[in-house]
């Protein structure tokens, strides 16, 4: 065997990431052992199928995940931060810039939106769970130990280097011959199917599942987001999935499916990739504008304006993202014709995206706004995002896209698409659903100086990207000289991404104060809401409802609030859950292992672990546990110990 594939030779910077990687995991250990936690890990979640258990580990990986890829933007703004900077050379700056991309976009956004809708939607629609409870477990396994292989590729054979597109020839084994871009290919295709997983589970939940009453034109708005948004998932993903599948084979088994000889096609990959990548895009957005839209009625006080145009807007928008892909490469060699749809086609999604802005001006117009920290982000978002679309509208002349092409202008274009368009909207949604899942808000003051210099900050570090743009700064771009001008705005956006660093140590301290000292909530319904997953008591009982409630009108917990009309009219009776169950992550531990067998062509290892799989999987379609009941009597001593009756 040999041995030096494994290595990953360069600077001090990556032996103390191994050395800090091994610490944490030292550490980990030993604590797990001193307190005698591991029964409780396994019990409580290795092993759980509630979909508020599997919704928080999907929010700890992406803020896990955060850091990581903020530290890889911190290396990138550092290294361009002047002209002629040592601090990566070009291969490493390669490798920060592609794992930055996809860890951003595909392990921290898309596992933050996951991790929302996972503990949110069920409680919104009146569910007890998610449909598949079990299968939403080996959703949550597969994407984490897709996004561990991706991780671990920064210390154990090298990470991707050819950007998180990969184009063609760039990522075949002729011009990136180590294992890095095979991590790419065989960790995103099991995070992916994970991915695809919860897209049919979220449809079949939202569809099956919802409370008496409650009709598709009741649904609360992020759950309409969610339902379209998986519909998306469950289109585009297979592309992708079919897209790596191919680069594998290229990559291990030599075959030729991208390259630029016998018979191969490099724009092919192009085609796949972005057929999945721009649906991807509002695949992050669209559940964001479900969280805008439940946060601004609440502290509105009103009720969403436009309701079924937003609803309409959304399906038009899920539609009009699987007819833009050509426009990532205008100057690629297709005619003016196909440019000019392509053109046309992405122009026209500014319309309803236009209507979804006006709905919520209108929504704040006459209202009784308080600012609270989710917000505040919330009414940062809409002029930050419509500078965005403004933008992307330019991006999207076909013409025009040639001045602008693979220049900063498109950086910063798309970061002021997707930080208000998705961490915002994250960051705005964990603030307002905190109280709903730990039962005590985050403190509004740290909340507030946190929201400060994280806006502030991204404007600063972002907008004189729009200006290197048009000066002619290339992305990408490791290093330059002092006479392109580029220093003095370079300098000024590594200013920005540091006050970015502070706004996110401030957001993570108040996480800290806040459960030590801020006063725990009594009545599950601290921001007077308008949805039913406030209608439940905080911390949520693991059955979610005691009672399954009576949907009658839209916004139904503010109806019932209002109207003073029972939402729960049925008596307690005993409740069926679904059992905890560990193989969901015994697959996911397999799937980890024949992904690394595949990086390196260990093919024994990659044999057996691929028939592991299969008698996991077998093993699941023949169990036949049918889950417990939780007695009446058990039901009712909980509620009145939520109530803070005496039992």
């Amino acid at each position: 065997m040999d041995w030096d594939k494994f290595k990953v030779h360069g600077e001090p910077l990556i032996y103390g990431a191994m050395a800090s990687i091994v610490l944490a995991t030292i550490g980990i250990i030993v604590g797990l052992t001193y307190f005698k936690k591991w029964g409780y890990l396994w019990r409580e979640w290795l092993t759980t199928v509630d979909h508020k258990r599997i919704g928080i580990m999907y929010i700890l990986a992406a803020l896990l995940m955060l850091f990581r890829g903020g530290v890889d933007a911190i290396m990138m703004k550092l290294q361009t931060a002047a002209p002629d900077m040592k601090f990566l050379d070009a291969q490493h700056y390669n490798e920060v810039f592609t794992t930055h991309g996809l860890i951003m976009i595909l392990f921290m956004a898309m596992p933050f939106i996951i991790g929302l809708m996972n503990v949110i939607v069920p409680l919104q629609i009146g569910a007890r769970d998610v449909a598949f409870p079990r299968l939403n477990a080996v959703s949550f396994w597969l994407f984490f130990f897709g996004a561990m292989l991706l991780n671990i590729s920064f210390v154990i054979g090298g990470s991707p280097d050819a950007g998180w597109s990969a184009y063609f020839p760039l990522a075949s084994l002729e011009f990136s011959p180590t294992v890095g871009n095979n991590y790419y290919s065989l960790a995103l295709q099991i995070s992916g199917i994970g991915t695809l997983i919860t897209g049919v589970n979220f449809i079949v939940t939202i569809l099956k599942m919802r409370a008496p009453g409650m009709k598709l034109m009741k649904m609360p708005m992020f759950t309409w987001s969610v339902l379209i948004t998986n519909v998306i998932i469950v289109f585009a993903f297979p592309v992708l999935t079919v897209a790596l599948a191919l680069m594998m084979f290229d990559r291990l088994f030599g075959s030729q499916f991208f390259t630029m000889a016998n018979g191969g096609m490099d724009m092919l990959w192009a085609n796949l990739f972005w057929v999945w990548g721009h649906p991807e895009v509002y695949i992050v957005v669209l559940p964001a504008f479900g969280i805008y839209s439940e946060i601004i009625a609440t502290f509105s006080k009103k009720n969403l304006y436009g309701y079924t145009s937003m609803v309409f807007s959304m399906l038009i928008i899920s539609l009009l993202s699987f007819l833009v892909w050509a426009h990532h490469f205008y100057t690629m060699g297709q005619g003016a014709m196909v440019n000019s749809f392509f053109s046309i086609t992405t122009m026209a999604i500014a319309v309803p995206t236009g209507v979804k802005i006006f709905n919520w001006l209108f929504t704040l117009r006459k209202g009784r706004i308080s600012f609270t920290t989710p917000m505040l982000y919330s009414l940062a978002f809409i002029p930050i995002f419509t500078i965005g679309g403004v933008t992307g509208v330019m991006l999207a002349m076909a013409s025009a896209d040639y001045q602008y092409h693979n220049t900063m202008f498109l950086v910063a274009h798309f970061h002021y698409v997707l930080i208000p368009g998705a961490v915002f909207a994250v960051i705005a949604g964990f603030h307002y659903w905190f109280p709903k899942v730990f039962g005590f808000r985050l403190n509004e003051r740290l909340g507030k100086h946190a929201f400060w210099w994280i806006v502030i900050s991204f404007n600063v570090s972002f907008f004189p990207l729009f200006l290197l743009g048009l000066m002619g700064m290339t992305r990408r771009q490791y290093t330059y000289s002092a006479e392109t001008g580029f220093g003095p705005l370079s300098m000024v956006s590594f200013v920005g991404a540091i006050g970015l660093v502070v706004g996110f140590v401030i957001l993570v301290y108040n996480i800290y104060w806040s459960t030590r000292y801020e006063p725990r909530d009594t009545d599950g319904d601290p921001w007077d809401a308008r949805t039913l997953e406030w209608a439940t008591k905080s911390p949520i009982p693991a059955y979610n409802f005691a009672v399954v409630p009576n949907v009658k009108t839209r916004d139904a917990y503010w109806s019932a609030k209002q109207d003073k009309v029972p939402l729960f009219e049925d008596k307690i009776t005993k409740i069926h859950m679904p059992s905890n169950t560990g193989k969901p992550f015994i697959l996911g531990v397999i799937f980890f292992i024949a992904g690394f067998s595949l990086v390196f062509s260990l093919w024994i290892p990659a044999i057996l672990s691929g028939v592991g799989i299969l008698i996991v999987m077998a093993a699941m379609s023949f169990d036949r546990d049918h889950g417990f009941y939780i007695p009446a009597e058990e039901v009712i001593a909980t509620e009145k110990k939520l109530r803070g009756e005496t039992v």
